[in-house]
């Protein structure tokens, strides 16, 4: 035996070179084998070759639409948990807020009586601060106009002062976090004669 005759002999048959990524055209020894196969009266199954490029392309465009698809999943996944997030946050701080507003009742009284002095007026203003920056809004100011949305009115009084409903005396201060109203003021109401 031949030294070359010991070695392995490696023929690539495959269509398309995996380096190039080029469309290979079979030597001419094979392409004269398939001629004279078929001459011979064999049948030369060509539908295994042809539609591998055929079903790889279809593989492709399946795998490239399941991606798509499931990369456009994760997207709308991530905002929906995102907007989730952030609507949870606002329910957790609204709770807390609320269960606040009576302490913010009880420094407005001692506010008005003259009682909120010293390290007590120290501690109201910080506490009255930190849940400004939470997003903690007062409203229902003497002199505003009467809004049913906004205000809840415990009594109307008329008035030949005024043109329109506006607040007259405030009896509890509302608070509202961004546009949602935690607590309307509850008001007196000035309103216009018949």
């Amino acid at each position: 035996m031949t030294e070359s005759q010991d070695e392995p002999v490696i023929r690539d048959s495959r269509r398309i070179d995996p380096e190039t990524g080029e469309l290979r055209t079979p030597p001419a020894s094979e392409v004269e084998e398939e001629e004279s196969a078929a001459l011979a009266g064999e049948v030369v199954d060509e539908t295994a070759e042809q539609p591998a490029d055929g079903r790889l392309a279809e593989q492709l465009d399946e795998r490239t639409a399941d991606l798509k698809r499931l990369q456009a999943e994760y997207v709308n996944y991530r905002k929906r948990v995102e907007r989730d997030r952030v609507a949870v946050r606002e329910q957790a701080i609204g709770g807390v807020l609320t269960d606040l507003l009576p302490i913010l009742d009880s420094l407005d009284k001692a506010r008005e009586h003259d009682e909120l002095v010293g390290a007590f007026k120290s501690v109201g203003e910080a506490l009255e601060t930190t849940l400004g920056k939470l997003g903690l809004e007062r409203f229902g100011e003497v002199g505003e106009p009467f809004d049913p949305n906004v205000h809840e009115a415990l009594t109307h009084v008329p008035s030949p002062d005024v043109t329109e409903d506006s607040i007259l005396e405030v009896y509890q201060p509302g608070y509202r976090i961004g546009e949602r109203v935690v607590r309307p003021a509850r008001v007196v109401v000035a309103g216009p004669q018949d």
